[in-house]
């Protein structure tokens, strides 16, 4: 739209309010979309369908945009074959045969640790460390919610500062959607304004190393050092026999099988920088650089179990196959989610944000603003993903009207996303961290929320000091 109005922000405003009331990112997506393209049709809600779709699907003819959901599918691909290699259950056997791991403390290091290094994506993230570390905890009488929140933060925080992984390729997703010149660039610049997340893997680091039980904690602490696992009145998310790794019969259990890959996912992500951006890293294709990494660790997966015999060809692409599958729900929100970043940057969505806010509300103000209402509404929609879908093509734009760095903003957003995302209990990492840890959902929620209001209140006090020297 040539000048945009109050009316450019209806097709997000749709995408919230459906998002809370319904709890259907995908739908509500869609209808952000939809709307989007209806108004841009002279509100004729037919031809704005017929647009929608044809947008959806146009999504794919930029190479950028597809070679990121096909990365999202790779990853799954990986995460399956890993999991099927026994590459996890050696490692804990590798730990144990050398009496790393002696105390209460070191189990609670070790369950941190495992959350900082497995940053391929949250799901796996919490899974292989709750796997590893629940055993250990159970035998030095540590909480289980304790643990639950340990894996919990660091799994998106810790994504969300990488971008190597399904969370980084996702937002260079969307920031290339929105023509920003080098996402890369301004990803990684945004990485250190990033306050909750840093806050929120440094808290955890530092109720390990000093033993910061507050509130329902304390007590949860003090209940099983009493030797009561769980509360009387628990519930456990899930069986934890269901989450301990399956053993592949046709080979030990080794952990290279897990590091290997891992070790040549990460350094080939600077290498493709590198050779994408004709020796500079900083102008290296992000999207180009990601899949090519994920490709790498998948082949060096597949070539560990070949040369061991531990699986056939044909089983590792079922295998693949499986796994790529999990990950399509992802996928379609990524593709939803670049859709309506388009719509947006073609109504002037954050043109207008810029245009009306400025000479309002001050740098100071409008920073914090930025990172409560991501959070907000990251709590009501339970999804880190989606709340990025909409914030990111509002805040960015109008950032870029206002003449000010976009890093801060973006920051700020994807900060936001994640402190919702963290406290609320309808959040797919919260309820998995639950299940990783076999604890009761709520009692999770409730050990872990005085930690995430911490970090919470620190990020904002950041962002409105950060804001102050714009």
């Amino acid at each position: 739209m040539s000048d945009p109005t109050w009316i450019s922000l209806l097709p997000p405003l749709l995408a919230i309010t459906l998002a809370i009331v319904s709890r259907q990112v995908y739908l509500s997506l869609g209808g952000g979309i939809w709307l989007g393209y209806a108004i841009l049709e002279g509100w004729n809600p037919l031809a704005g369908l017929s647009r929608a779709i044809d947008a959806s699907v146009e999504v794919l003819s930029d190479p950028g945009d597809a070679k990121v959901i096909l990365f999202t599918l790779v990853i799954g691909a990986l995460i399956a074959t890993l999991e099927t290699s026994g590459g996890v259950r050696g490692f804990v056997q590798y730990l144990e045969s050398r009496h790393w791991v002696d105390s209460p403390r070191k189990a609670q290091f070790l369950a941190w640790l495992l959350g900082v290094i497995i940053f391929i994506e949250s799901n796996i993230t919490v899974l292989v460390a709750g796997s590893v570390a629940r055993p250990l905890f159970d035998r030095f009488k540590t909480s289980r919610e304790k643990l639950a929140y340990l894996i919990d933060s660091t799994s998106a925080p810790i994504c969300i500062l990488i971008p190597l992984n399904a969370w980084g390729a996702y937002n260079l997703g969307i920031l290339s959607s929105l023509g920003v010149e080098n996402p890369l660039r301004l990803f990684l610049e945004s990485i250190v304004f990033n306050f909750y997340a840093m806050a929120a893997v440094l808290l955890a680091l530092a109720t390990v190393i000093w033993g910061l039980d507050l509130g329902p904690m304390k007590r949860a602490e003090e209940r099983t050092r009493s030797g009561q696992l769980l509360w009387p009145e628990a519930q456990p998310m899930i069986d934890e026999a269901i989450l301990s790794p399956t053993p592949n019969e046709k080979i030990p259990p080794r952990a290279f099988n897990m590091v290997i890959p891992i070790v040549v996912m990460v350094l080939m992500m600077p290498a493709s920088l590198f050779l994408t951006g004709n020796g500079n890293l900083m102008e290296g294709s992000g999207s180009t650089s990601v899949l090519w990494a994920v490709l790498s660790g998948l082949a060096a997966a597949w070539v560990l179990l070949l040369a061991q015999r531990g699986a056939s060809l044909d089983e590792l692409v079922r295998t693949a196959l499986k796994g790529a599958g999990g990950l399509v729900p992802l996928a379609l929100i990524l593709l939803l989610a670049l859709a309506l970043g388009d719509v947006a940057v073609e109504l002037g969505t954050g043109e207008f944000v810029a245009r009306v806010t400025q000479g309002v509300l001050p740098p100071v103000a409008f920073l914090p603003l930025v990172f409560l209402v991501s959070a907000g509404i990251a709590f009501s929609i339970g999804s880190s993903w989606g709340t990025f879908a909409i914030m990111l093509p509002i805040a960015v734009p109008a950032a870029g009207v206002m003449s000010l760095p976009m890093a801060p903003f973006v920051a700020a957003s994807l900060a936001g996303g994640i402190f919702g995302d963290h406290s609320s209990p309808i959040s797919d990492t919260t309820i998995i961290s639950s299940m990783a840890a076999a604890t009761d959902h709520i009692d999770h929620v409730r050990t872990q929320l005085p930690y995430a209001l911490i970090a919470g209140l620190v990020a904002v006090v950041g962002f409105a000091i950060l804001g102050a020297t714009l």
